[in-house]
């Protein structure tokens, strides 16, 4: 690339909606890879880096982790067949479901919790008929922590 070819960091970041400060996150973790530099010592970057960026924050939006990212960046890179992208993603959506599976728990405790009219926790704690959940939600939290 000549000097001339490519994106400084403030044309990258205001392409890919994203701020500079990410753009050098995402080159330390690995996401982005360094750029090249003009003679001057500004940054270019290919053109390339803009759909790079676009795929990690879609990514994120779909919750995946930067880590999860990266080795997904990198799996394509290497260009390995087999499950990558749609084994990551059946996992993903495994989680995705528990999650809204337990929110869904919770929501239903809330508007208990709001058509009892509990206006103190620990009074509603110690009453015999509290919505809140406390102690089953508990028990669902060791259960995770624990191991095996």
């Amino acid at each position: 690339m000549s000097e001339y070819e490519g994106l400084r960091s403030g044309e990258l970041a205001a392409a890919a909606g994203v701020n500079a400060q990410t753009l050098r996150y995402y080159e330390r973790r690995g996401l982005l890879a360094e750029p090249e530099r003009t003679l001057g010592g500004h940054r270019l970057y290919p053109v390339e880096a803009v759909t790079v960026l676009r795929v990690i924050k879609a990514a994120q939006r779909l919750g995946f982790t930067l880590e999860e990212i990266a080795d997904l960046l990198e799996t394509a890179g290497h260009r390995h067949r087999g499950d990558g992208l749609a084994g990551r993603a059946r996992q993903k959506l495994a989680e995705v479901e528990e999650r809204m599976a337990d929110l869904a728990v919770i929501a239903e405790a809330l508007r208990q919790t709001i058509e009892a009219g509990c206006t103190d926790l620990v009074e509603c704690a110690q009453a015999g008929c509290c919505p809140i959940p406390f102690t089953p939600l508990a028990q669902r939290e060791r259960r995770t922590d624990s191991p095996g």
